[in-house]
């Protein structure tokens, strides 16, 4: 190469490093910068599929069956969005929106671990109790206290008789006497949460478990007491009547011959006191002494206040007056543990798992809740007492199955202290909640405006809300976007063919990844997923009447059986 040719290299060379260089840097210096500003006043964006991905929500060979809750479309291919983690989950959905037909009935089709729904209208049961028992081969169980047919459920029989004795009865008397879920905060609460207490232990202890009366054991024989007497009233005036005329006076007796509410609760008393002293259990002792307690209480009441005590202790009970509610509570056809594979009624662990359906009408939602927040707090509770430790100190549940809560109309229970301070660690004994409620201003109705519970949902869907107060609440949640703003200004003789001067400004500003009135206006077959540690989802809803592996699930329609005397 001459040393012209080598020149004329060089200065090409040189030539096209200088074209170029200036290029490269520039590009490199507004990539710089486009990343800057893409997350400069914040960094929210909707998921896309690798996100999806990473999230363990779609289907594949180790997650499969879970609770269904949205569908997610990916080059024309729609999958199912799923988990069945052991975290809890919580659904905004108004009425009328369409979470049963995307959340409730695809899931009772899909999960194929142990289930306890909350069912208004019995709907559910009519179209997912089938396949739950012909094709899933579980035992399924509908408790509805108002029907003839129903399985049987008696609340008093799940109390242990034994050093849980007093702690069982105290935590089924104060769901009764606080149905709204509001504290013991009056002086007739806190009173009636004694005498309910006092009756329940007598009836438990007056009665065996096991002999030929054991069927008294039961809440109805509680009303009757209180109200009349019941069982024990004319045992009852014949120890009145023979304590008048050998003059013995029981203190706070109001008659002579010690009549009515006073006679029963005298004979309890007494009954109580000789019995402490008698029996030889040490828990059946500590019962008949809180017995004699609560009875001798009432009986030093002025006769204004033993009436009211009476009277707010007997306006809980009144459920109980129904004869059908009456007999669908007074024996139980399975037991709490049985739900998740623990002992049964015959005291053998139950194999097959459980789809326990608590049905509701809703002309009597009102009327049952009592009894329906007094079921579920005792599952919660019996079921989260005992955990198991493998050889290398993990924890697991004692049980072998897992059990989901489908509550749907979950607020409408009213508060459930078990769910605000235990919903952080029951996914540790094998339960996971799914908690469906309307609107936020419904949850904090219950709750209160510092609940927990949300917090603890590690998925929480959403679908077009009715209330500002949520569609605020999911604005923040998908948080705040950084994006581009482009203002142009225009100078020059009005008249003139073009414009002199076109001055182009680009701002970064920040908006929220969805406002509130976005939110609000989402169309009827979107919604909106939100999973812990990811991006939000703006994905479709399940439409399970659209799917012909539902609908022909469906069509196997209802159980063959309730349950009842299984």
């Amino acid at each position: 190469m001459t040393v012209f040719e080598r020149a004329h290299l060089i200065m090409g060379v040189g030539g096209f490093l200088a074209l170029v260089l200036p290029v490269a840097m520039a590009y490199r210096r507004t990539r710089k910068a486009d990343a800057e500003r893409n997350d400069l006043h914040g960094s929210a964006h909707w998921a896309g599929q690798e996100e999806v991905e990473r999230a363990g929500i779609l289907p594949d060979p180790k997650n499969t069956g879970g609770v269904l809750f949205g569908a997610w479309e990916e080059k024309g291919q729609t999958r199912y969005l799923r988990h069945k983690g052991p975290e809890h989950m919580m659904v905004f959905a108004p009425t009328r929106s369409g979470k049963g037909v995307g959340v409730v009935i695809p899931t009772l089709l899909s999960w194929d671990e142990s289930v306890l729904v909350h069912d208004i209208k019995g709907e559910n049961w009519a179209l997912t109790s089938g396949y739950r028992q012909k094709v899933l081969g579980q035992r399924v169980i509908k408790f509805d206290p108002t029907a003839a047919d129903s399985a049987r459920f008696n609340p008093l029989q799940e109390i242990r008789m034994d050093a849980s004795l007093v702690k069982d009865v105290q935590n089924i008397a104060t769901m009764i006497v606080d149905p709204d879920g509001k504290g013991l905060n009056d002086h007739w609460a806190k009173t009636g949460f004694d005498l309910m207490t006092g009756v329940v232990l007598f009836v438990l202890l007056y009665w065996e478990a096991g002999g030929p009366d054991a069927r008294l054991r039961c809440l109805h024989t509680v009303q009757a007491i209180l109200s009349d007497g019941g069982p024990i009233r004319e045992i009852a005036e014949q120890a009145a009547q023979k304590n008048a005329r050998s003059g013995r006076q029981g203190k706070g007796e109001q008659d002579e011959q010690l009549e009515g509410s006073a006679a029963v609760m005298t004979y309890i008393r007494d009954v109580a006191l000789e019995k402490s002293t008698a029996v030889e259990n040490p828990h059946a002792r500590t019962g008949w002494l809180v017995v004699a307690q609560a009875s001798q209480s009432f009986l030093n009441k002025a006769p204004n206040e033993a009436s009211g005590v009476l009277s707010t202790a007997l306006s809980f009970l009144s459920l109980y007056r129904d004869p059908i509610v009456a007999d669908n509570t007074r024996v139980s056809d399975f037991t709490l543990e049985s739900i998740m594979g623990g002992p049964g009624i015959d005291g053998r662990p139950v194999i097959e798992k459980t789809a326990l359906y608590l049905v509701v009408p809703p002309s009597d939602k009102d009327r049952l809740k009592p009894l329906l927040r007094l079921v579920i707090n005792q599952v919660v509770r019996r079921l989260t007492e005992g955990m198991d430790f493998e050889a290398g100190g993990a924890s697991k549940s004692r049980y072998p199955h897992r059990l989901l809560l489908l509550l749907d109309e979950f607020p409408s229970l009213g508060k459930l202290d078990i769910f605000q301070e235990a919903l952080a660690f029951i996914a540790g004994y094998g339960l996971k909640a799914v908690l469906i409620v309307q609107d936020l201003s419904q949850l904090f109705a219950a709750y209160g405006k510092d609940e927990s519970i949300i917090s603890n949902c590690h998925i929480r869907v959403a679908y077009a809300p009715n209330k500002i107060e949520t569609a605020e609440l999911l604005s923040k949640m998908a948080g705040q976007a950084t994006v581009s703003h482009t203002q142009r200004q225009y100078s020059g003789n009005r008249m003139a063919v073009v414009l002199q001067h076109v001055n182009t400004n680009e701002q970064i500003v920040q908006r929220p990844l969805l406002t509130a009135d976005e939110c609000m206006r989402l169309p009827p077959e979107d919604e909106l997923v939100f999973v812990a540690g990811y991006a939000p989802l703006y994905c479709r809803k399940i439409k399970y009447y659209t799917d012909s592996a539902f609908t022909a699930r469906v069509k196997l329609g209802a159980a063959s059986s309730t349950g009842r005397g299984a």
